[in-house]
């Protein structure tokens, strides 16, 4: 991934996620991040990360009918 998409998701993707309404899924992210060891939780925010990078550049090419590359 470039640098600019990792700081598009700590600027902008990450915060978006933060401050959307968890309502329907608290309870189920609150149980998988207590339940995960320490080691686990560090690839469960990475996976996270990734997962909303790609969720967003997803977005911006099916929004604007761009291809793949």
């Amino acid at each position: 991934m470039s640098d600019f998409m990792k700081w598009l998701y700590a600027n902008y993707i990450g915060p978006q996620i933060k401050s959307a309404s968890q309502e329907d899924y608290e309870m189920n992210l609150s149980l998988l991040e207590n339940c995960l060891e320490p080691d686990l939780v560090t690839s469960f925010k990475k996976t996270q990360e990734f997962t909303a990078i790609h969720a967003s550049l997803l977005g911006l090419r099916t929004g604007w009918g761009l291809p793949r590359e």
